[in-house]
């Protein structure tokens, strides 16, 4: 994710491989720290000692960066407005690093009603236009809070440092709401394509109206359509702490994608796409539940669920 803890720090406080990383791929060191976010991946931002700025990415390696930057490249030669790749994907011990040009400026579009889920909506149809024509290897294992595809035993998908939390405290009504959404899921058999799954307020930027940046492409996903737009419909409007828009809001970002795509969805489609407009509150709700954060995707969760799981019949 684009958001995370933004800390400041000196040169002589970055990792002890980073220096010598940039070294080898820019001929250059480090001479400034722009910023540093850690999230699920940490993000430096590097001033060079010939002027040049770049952002810096690493994450665990878990067999996904390669796809993703490949696909973020074609993205960015065709003139969609993310930042363009400039490494491949390296490895460095456990971690996938690659760097990418700066591409700073920018807002973010706040709120959730339906007139501002049509204009993320819009951009969404043409990310996924774009997405269509991409030809990379799929990013699996999808991102852990999309991950309903999961092949782990049980109902949500293994992520250690969530297991080992006291499971108790996740409500009832949120593992039911899980297993209901997740069954509806699976049900399906849609064709997967290549989707950004984490089309989050805090992963675009505007400019005078116009959208100026999708950033976060560490999270592509391998998902039916439907799928990855109804999780967009849902999420849209996410900048910390996360929530879910109003079912007015999802339904008018659903409505104006087809739209956009020239496409009306199939019944089935519009099912799926309500069913994962609730994965990613629920896997949100039971993260709030482990960590004793304020109820807020939970509240949205009991709120919605009812008029969510009658859409998707489920």
């Amino acid at each position: 994710m684009l958001s995370g803890t933004v800390v400041t720090v000196r040169v002589d406080e970055l990792p002890d491989w980073l220096p010598d990383w940039c070294v080898d791929q820019f001929g250059d060191e480090p001479v400034g720290v722009l910023f540093e976010a850690r999230s699920i991946s940490a993000v430096f931002g590097l001033r060079l000692a010939r002027g040049r700025e770049v952002v810096v990415k690493a994450r665990e390696d878990d067999g996904r960066a390669a796809s993703c930057v490949a696909a973020q490249a074609q993205l960015a030669q065709r003139g969609f407005p993310c930042a363009r790749p400039l490494t491949p994907v390296v490895a460095v011990g456990a971690l996938a690093v690659h760097a990418e040009e700066s591409l700073p400026g920018g807002e973010i579009l706040r709120g959730d009603t339906p007139s501002v889920a049509r204009r993320y909506a819009a951009v969404f149809a043409r990310l996924m236009a774009e997405l269509a024509d991409v030809q990379v290897e799929p990013p699996l294992p999808n991102p852990r809070w999309s991950r309903w595809d999961h092949t782990d035993s049980g109902l949500w998908p293994k992520i250690d440092f969530l297991d080992e939390r006291d499971q108790s405290v996740v409500p009832q009504f949120v593992v039911e709401m899980a297993e209901r959404v997740r069954k509806r899921l699976l049900a399906t058999n849609l064709p997967c394509v290549l989707g950004h799954a984490d089309f989050e307020a805090q992963n675009l930027r505007w400019r005078d109206g116009e959208v100026w940046a999708v950033h976060d492409f560490d999270s592509l996903g391998w998902q039916p359509e439907a799928a990855l737009v109804g999780a967009a419909s849902g999420a849209f409007a996410n900048d910390p702490p996360p929530s879910l828009v109003p079912v007015a809001s999802s339904a008018a970002f659903l409505d104006a994608y087809q739209e956009h795509r020239g496409r009306a969805f199939t019944a089935e489609e519009l099912e799926i796409a309500w069913a994962a407009s609730l994965w990613t509150a629920v896997h949100n709700a039971r993260w709030e539940a482990l960590h004793g954060d304020a109820p807020i995707s939970l509240d949205a969760v009991r709120e919605q669920a009812a008029e969510r799981l009658r859409k998707a019949n489920a």
